[in-house]
């Protein structure tokens, strides 16, 4: 065997000193954190540290979660901002901004401000008493911000949160639990479902404005689902054994006006901040066609009881589903991990019928080459 000289064995060592460091650093240039606000459908657990009802930290929440136990999470396993996480590489969900082991390096992966019961509007889910309102979550975002300048330096901590991904998942709750919660109710008396739905999106665009100055710069925004179609109100006001027209004509107002008012953003701001996804579309495929995608129903809810199992909360006496992947309804409002995962991959590779201006794929592929 030939013999290597002591500088050859130096050159190669420092080589490989450098390959093994571009190794470590590489992961976290990789790396983009991640920050999920609005309501249920994004909780993943920062009311457990609330008193509310509206909670999620009892069996059988969470019976498919890795851990096998509830989280806060509302549905069966993992919800939309695990699996996003997922596909954008994070060893990690970001953790609820409640909770206790929220600090030092968990930081750096983003945080989770949702709130079960919030609307965009401050008096939606009042009933639920102590949640985390818009507002709120925003101000808890302030505080995150400077908490993190304490933690890396604000030349590190704005280069974090710019280079962010966001999700936004808000606005069923100002129909569901404001607008139709009661026949009369105080909104429905002060606007027609028209003139509510145009004061929705001018109060959302200023969330959001709002989140764009605190240094928001890619943002997801899902509008709501098919409304009327979910089990809760199948049970309380389906028409002829349908979706609740009332509901579904809300969600026909609202959507599009959404998608109207954030492509009006990015044109003010002069570049693709917000993007639009059309969740309502993305339920609506295996709603109205569920076993093309793999499910038996997608009206009757896996855990509940009453009508559909739409009625009433999912406790350890509900009715209980034994296999949850056939329902695309974990409980009278919320979809199975199975369902949340077809919805996010239309937001990972889904056309610009599902996902406007680009889908997530497109986008990190994009922010790639910053």
């Amino acid at each position: 065997m030939l013999m290597a000289s002591s500088s050859t064995f130096f050159g190669l060592s420092m080589v490989l000193v450098f390959l093994l460091a571009l190794g470590s650093i590489a992961p976290l240039a990789e790396a983009r954190a991640f920050f999920v606000f609005g309501d249920s459908l994004v909780d993943s657990g920062n009311n457990n540290y609330l008193a509310t009802t509206a909670r999620a930290d009892a069996p059988p929440y969470g019976i498919d979660y890795p851990s096998r136990r509830p989280t806060g999470r509302f549905s069966n396993g993992l919800n939309i901002p695990d699996l996003i996480g997922e596909q954008i590489g994070l060893s990690e969900s970001p953790l609820p901004y409640l909770s206790p082991e929220f600090n030092g390096q968990k930081m750096l992966v983003g945080a989770n401000f949702a709130s079960a019961g919030v609307g965009i509007l401050n008096d939606t889910g009042v009933q639920f008493v102590n949640i985390i309102r818009m507002s709120g979550q925003l101000k808890y975002f302030q505080e995150y911000k400077r908490r993190l300048t304490a933690l890396v330096g604000s030349r590190q901590a704005h280069q974090l949160v710019s280079q962010a991904l966001v999700l936004i998942t808000v606005g069923g709750n100002d129909f569901v639990n404001n607008y139709y919660l009661v026949p009369y109710s105080a909104r429905s008396r002060q606007y027609k479902l028209p003139d509510y739905v145009k004061f929705l999106i001018s109060e959302y665009r200023r969330l959001l404005m709002r989140l764009y100055k605190l240094g928001a710069r890619r943002v997801l925004v899902t509008g709501t689902g098919p409304m009327g179609c979910v089990p809760a109100e199948l049970a309380m006001r389906g028409t002829n054994g349908g979706c609740s027209e009332e509901l579904q004509r809300a969600a026909s107002l609202y959507n599009p006006q959404l998608a109207q008012m954030l492509n009006g953003l990015n044109k003010n701001i002069g570049r693709d901040v917000f993007v639009s996804a059309n969740t309502q579309k993305m339920h609506n495929d295996f709603v109205s066609d569920p076993r093309a995608f793999g499910f038996t129903t997608s009206q009757i809810a896996c855990c509940g009881q009453g009508p559909y199992n739409g009625l009433g909360l999912c406790t350890r006496l509900s009715n209980l589903c034994p296999n949850r992947a056939l329902y695309a309804f974990w409980d009278p409002f919320h979809p199975s991990e199975k369902a949340n995962r077809l919805i996010v991959q239309q937001i990972m590779t889904g056309s610009t019928e599902y996902m406007n201006p680009m889908n997530l794929t497109t986008i990190m592929a994009l922010d790639s080459r910053i």
